[in-house]
């Protein structure tokens, strides 16, 4: 069972963070070196495999993730869909260096039922010296069905908040 971030002691510092590349970072979440994020306790994901350009998680949602309507709410969807696409780019992030989400779009092709265990998958399409860009699907776990699509635009930063350059 992954371990999630209760407090803000348990997140990496900003001096660990940066003496890691983005992809062992991530694996170290991975491995469970360090916890998953509290977000991803809350919204029940976790992540699931780490390579160079490609993060998956897996989940399920609750009832707790639904909408006044019953169904889960479409922040779930943007949600998983904006952790692996930008830990996708995390991955291609050098030691010393930071990322941010500046725009992602999610596109929801069917609602999830309840409780289907779901592989959110990021792909990293273009990593530069300042942007990153990646593609995302959410599918069922058990028969690939799709429910969503996304795609988002990171910025990638020096440690000094500059976007990073060559």
């Amino acid at each position: 069972m992954p371990s999630f971030a209760t407090s803000p002691a348990d997140l990496a510092d900003r001096d660990t963070l940066l003496s890691m590349s983005g992809l062992a970072f991530m694996q170290a979440i991975a491995d469970g070196t360090l916890p998953n994020p509290p977000i991803a306790g809350a919204l029940n994901y976790r992540v699931d495999a780490v390579e160079e350009g490609r993060v998956t998680f897996r989940g399920a949602p609750l009832f707790a993730h639904c909408n006044p309507m019953g169904t889960v709410h479409g922040g779930w969807y943007g949600t998983l869909l904006d952790s692996c696409m930008a830990c996708a780019v995390m991955t291609k992030v050098p030691r010393g260096s930071v990322y941010t989400t500046l725009e992602y779009k999610v596109n929801i092709i069917r609602p999830i039922p309840l409780e289907t265990e779901i592989v959110a998958e990021g792909i990293v399409r273009h990593a530069g010296r300042s942007t990153g860009v990646a593609d995302g699907t959410i599918r069922g776990a058990g028969d690939g069905r799709l429910y969503a699509t996304g795609s988002t635009t990171c910025i990638i930063m020096k440690n000094d908040s500059t976007p990073a350059r060559s």
